[in-house]
């Protein structure tokens, strides 16, 4: 498995200061959601866009995935046709910067129905998959909002061919609303696409908010989680989503991101070790 991390963790950061810090924490590659503290927007303009392919290549630092703000599950037809837009706007560019997927979100309005949020997300989804299939570039919805269990994320993909769509396994949300790890693996193990690694302390009172916490330093059972990925044949990304960006009052990018790697490699060291 390889690390890499978001750049939601260093909003302070250029894009070419992301990639330095790649490189000296020993992150293998860079998943793009802001662009010098900036959320990526999917009609960023030309400059920009080889600019990001120029810098990510000297560095020899891959883009994993590109982040989007697309949500899903839209019950109203015009607002799933504007996620349908940003979403293939978003696919073109990960198709330019060589990333092999795109993370959207369920997202639904206040109020909607679960199995209206399904089907809405399954209409908007399709014709992100198609064009990601034609593109080389997958879709991959993540265990997130209303959609934080495997067994939700399941329930759209199975209504979804599986060429230019997945799963993007955000391992605090399954864990926070009490699916167990080899629950949420059967549902979403065999179309996983990419993994954020996120660790959070339960509340005391058993809320849903759960602060985050340097890796290891939570409740989120990680060195379990990626036992069991290994054990299923997962062999892709494993990135750091520090959210640094939305808490300010977490700690700084330059404390983050190396207790990260190191604690990750240590982990996956020990797999290693069990062989």
């Amino acid at each position: 498995m390889k690390l890499a991390f978001t750049t939601l963790a260093c909003p302070g950061w250029t894009f070419e200061q992301a990639l330095d810090a790649a490189q000296r924490y020993g992150y293998a590659g860079i998943e793009l959601r802001l662009l010098d503290g900036e959320l990526l927007a999917p009609d960023i303009a030309a400059d920009q866009r080889l600019r990001v392919l120029g810098a990510s290549r000297s560095a020899g630092v891959p883009i994993c995935c590109v982040d989007t703000s697309v949500r899903l599950a839209q019950p109203d037809r015009a607002a799933r046709a504007a996620q349908v837009h940003d979403g293939i706007a978003f696919l073109e560019l990960a198709a330019m910067w060589g990333a092999p997927c795109i993370r959207v979100f369920g997202g639904p309005p206040a109020g909607t129905s679960d199995d209206d949020a399904i089907a809405a997300a399954i209409e908007c989804l399709h014709p992100l998959a198609t064009r990601g299939a034609e593109l080389g570039v997958a879709v991959a919805l993540e265990t997130h909002d209303a959609f934080s269990s495997g067994a939700s994320v399941a329930r759209v993909l199975s209504q979804v061919p599986g060429a230019g769509a997945g799963a993007l396994w955000d391992i605090l949300h399954p864990n926070r609303v009490g699916e167990p790890v080899d629950q949420t693996l059967s549902l979403i193990g065999a179309r996983l696409l990419h993994v954020h690694i996120k660790d959070g302390v339960r509340p005391a009172d058993g809320g849903p908010n759960w602060p985050l916490a340097l890796l290891g330093e939570g409740d989120v059972p990680t060195p379990s989680i990626l036992r069991a990925m290994r054990d299923a044949g997962y062999d892709g990304w494993l990135s750091v989503e520090w959210e640094k960006k939305w808490h300010p009052e977490i700690a700084e990018p330059e404390i983050a991101l190396p207790q990260h790697a190191q604690k990750l490699r240590e982990y996956l060291g020990d797999l290693s070790a069990e062989g």
